[in-house]
């Protein structure tokens, strides 16, 4: 064919492929939405019951419901996050990020997000991190947690017994990052079709579990992007172990603003002024609770407009500036407050635009960060600080629990039984206040059962759910 003749015309057998997979490709965009649809609906079914919860009954434990709560929205967060990377991954734009990560807190932040989930199941959580693992490595922080969170919440869901091991290895910068249970296992046949969208391989039991089969194609994906690789061994029937290395390299100098494992209180210096600009007064109230209670001045702005004016009149140190707002944008408005008062005023843009994220702080951008939407309220908290430059006051570190004994074996009356039982379902199901009630009821019934009841309550207070059913298998057995 010389240049000048037109391209052949499409035969039908072509025009048939084309038809075919652009079906197929819709069918699996379908199913993708009725699935994604149905687990967005389960964790929010929980927020509103137990926001609903919580406006009738003045009773109910706000420390109970706001860790449901947590829990759930995490879950639909990591969702949408999914959602967003197959958009980023389709269009072929992705940003890869390079943060200066605190690497031992995000393994444990991970772990303890799972620990309840894996203790309501009879399954141990473990964290093995090698000595040899630095404090702080350079990473894209955000898709670095969403691997683990996928990881780890797979190796939970196809466990039933035993237990799930996080373990990580560091050599020459190499992060060797490994993910092992004792769950159904997966077929050799199967090993690469579980990395392919909506694909769980040929297990009868691994297709009744919930999700959308998308967590471990997405995964591999992201490990991928971060220049690492991602493989899984695995027996039927024994378990499976996903290993992702992963070049993390060291910073130069970073110097840690907190003691680990310590909860900040406020900050040492002259009081700090910050600008919230949101045309959500529902995210200008957390914020201003949060800093407000931290020792900082805060001012908050409804739109644009009344944002410039106010730090016009104040004199802010830090701007948290929401983009998608009515009139001015925050784009506009951080380009006039840089232009107005230079680069002694901090700008974060804190927004639920992802496509919109820039990093900031590279002297060519008006702003200085950029946190997304929903905001993880330490790691802002951690971002202002080392804008500002501030010095930390915080609680210290807290004392690690003493391990609790079982008690010696006693003669429980039969009475005790249904108690014990109610409270193992309970703890089986994650159900603090059933646990709570079961608990009250077996002390106010049994008064000769204080001791038990004394530990039952201690290993409730620690969340420590595995210990617990232990513990009512150790007195019933």
């Amino acid at each position: 064919m010389t240049p000048d003749e037109p391209p052949p015309a499409p035969t039908i057998a072509d025009l048939q492929r084309a038809k075919a997979s652009a079906e197929a490709a819709n069918e699996a965009k379908t199913r993708y939405l009725v699935a994604v649809s149905h687990e967005i609906r389960s964790p929010l079914n929980v927020i509103y019951g137990y926001a609903q919860l919580l406006e009738r009954d003045d009773a109910m434990s706000g420390a109970e419901a706001g860790t449901i709560i947590r829990r759930s929205a995490e879950h639909v967060t990591n969702l949408v996050e999914g959602l967003l990377e197959i958009s980023r991954i389709e269009s072929g734009v992705m940003t890869i990020r390079s943060d200066i990560v605190d690497i031992r807190s995000l393994l444990d932040q991970v772990v303890d997000m799972f620990r309840a989930q894996a203790a309501a199941k009879g399954l141990d959580l473990t964290l093995v991190v090698a000595d040899r693992l630095p404090d702080q490595v350079k990473a894209d922080e955000k898709r670095l947690r969403q691997i683990l969170i996928n990881l780890v919440s797979n190796a939970i869901k196809y466990t039933q017994t035993g237990g799930v091991t996080l373990s990580v290895r560091y050599r020459s910068q190499v992060a060797d990052i490994a993910v092992s249970d004792t769950g159904i296992g997966i077929a050799p046949d199967d090993l690469e079709r579980v990395f392919a969208p909506f694909d769980r391989g040929s297990s009868a039991e691994a297709q009744l579990q919930p999700g959308i089969g998308l967590g471990l194609a997405i995964t591999r994906v992201l490990a991928n992007v971060l220049g690492g690789d991602l493989g899984v061994t695995s027996t039927p029937g024994v378990g499976s172990v996903f290993r992702f290395r992963v070049m993390l390299p060291t910073p130069a100098s970073v110097p840690r603003a907190v003691t680990p494992g310590a909860r900040i209180t406020g900050y040492q210096g002259p009081r700090r002024h910050v600008l919230v600009i949101d045309d959500d007064p529902a995210q200008r109230a957390i914020l201003h609770a949060l800093l407000g209670g931290l020792g900082f001045v805060v001012h908050v702005a409804a739109n644009g407009a009344e944002g410039i004016a106010l730090a016009a009149r104040i004199q802010a140190d830090i701007v948290l500036l929401d983009i998608q707002m009515p009139g001015l944008d925050g784009w506009a408005v951080a380009a006039r407050l840089r232009e107005a008062h230079g680069s002694s005023l901090r700008i974060v843009m804190v927004s639920a635009d992802a496509h919109e994220f820039r990093a900031g702080g590279d002297g060519r951008s008006n702003h200085d960060a950029f946190v997304t939407k929903p905001v993880e309220l330490d790691a802002l908290v951690a971002l202002i600080g080392a804008q500002l430059d501030l010095r930390w006051a915080d609680t210290g570190v807290a004392a690690s629990p003493e391990p609790v004994p079982l008690p010696a074996a006693m003669p429980l009356p039969a009475a005790a039984g249904p108690f014990l039982d109610r409270l193992r379902d309970c703890a089986r199901a994650g159900h603090v206040r059933g646990m709570q009630s079961a608990i009250d009821d077996l002390d106010q019934a049994l008064p000769t059962a204080a001791p038990l009841v004394a530990l039952l309550r201690r290993q409730l207070d620690d969340f420590d759910l595995r210990s617990l059913q232990k513990t009512i298998d150790h007195v019933t057995h």
